[in-house]
């Protein structure tokens, strides 16, 4: 089941989440022009190891030669903390970044529609560095790199799922593309991160960061929750507006999500 676009036009100008998209590619757009030595160590210096957020420190040479397939005669310099944001502009490999900005192209607008431009972002990265607090939690000493916004995005999917339970979501299920309401689709995501999340806890495996997803999920439905009245309010105004996207000024959109 995949996500492809929603009927759920915006009326203000996505600025923060055609923002965000822009500044993720050109990261990763960087990353594919690094050397394989500078790649593993642009991603080590930037993603977030847990054991380095729990110690405070970053890991002894011998530990770090671990992550690497090339000798380190000294441990590259490293904000430990800083890594918590800068973690969550990173991705690895081609899948990796257009599954995570497909889906925040689709639900992040609406999103960032309601809570506005400096709501949206302060949300976004809130949740991106729960998100990855809560993987830290689960697995504290690893020293596997983590790496994505995937974590913020499951905030904004949170957030979007208790906006617009009943938007219409045209999805792509086996072999043919149905509208589907969000509330069986990011409830259908919700239930799938959680079984593999447990069956990942329960092999002692660290590969998916399942945990960051449901930790950015939880905390972004927590703040919208809170936030609620004031976001239902902002939402049903905008309902209210004439039904024209903001892409097609002077065109007509489809019918509102409810």
């Amino acid at each position: 089941m995949l996500p492809l676009f929603d009927r759920n036009p915006t009326r203000k100008t996505p600025l923060v989440t055609l923002g965000l998209i822009v500044v993720n590619a050109a990261v990763f757009i960087y990353m594919l022009f690094l050397s394989s030595q500078q790649y593993d160590i642009f991603i080590y210096r930037f993603s977030v190891v847990p054991w380095e957020i729990v110690h405070a420190s970053q890991l002894p040479l011998p530990a770090l030669q671990q992550l690497f397939s090339f000798p380190l005669w000294s441990v590259p310099s490293k904000p430990v903390y800083l890594s918590l944001l800068t973690s969550i502009f990173l991705h690895d490999g081609w899948l990796h970044i257009l599954g995570n900005m497909l889906f925040l192209w689709i639900f992040g607008n609406n999103v960032e529609d309601v809570m506005g431009h400096l709501g949206f972002i302060a949300f976004y990265l809130a949740c991106g560095v729960f998100g990855v607090l809560a993987h830290v939690a689960i697995y504290p000493n690893s020293l596997n790199p983590l790496l994505g916004a995937s974590g913020a995005i499951s905030g904004v999917l949170g957030a979007y799922l208790l906006l617009y339970p009943r938007a219409w979501v045209w999805t792509w299920v086996l072999l043919v593309i149905i509208p589907i309401p969000a509330y069986l689709v990011i409830g259908f995501w919700i239930v799938l991160q959680m079984f593999q999340g447990l069956t990942s806890l329960g092999s002692g495996m660290v590969g998916t960061a399942f945990f960051a997803h449901l930790g950015g999920l939880a905390i972004g439905m927590i703040i919208a929750g809170i936030f609620y009245p004031v976001l239902r309010r902002r939402r049903d105004a905008l309902l209210r507006m004439p039904e024209v996207a903001w892409w097609d000024r002077k065109g007509s959109a489809p019918h509102g999500p409810f």
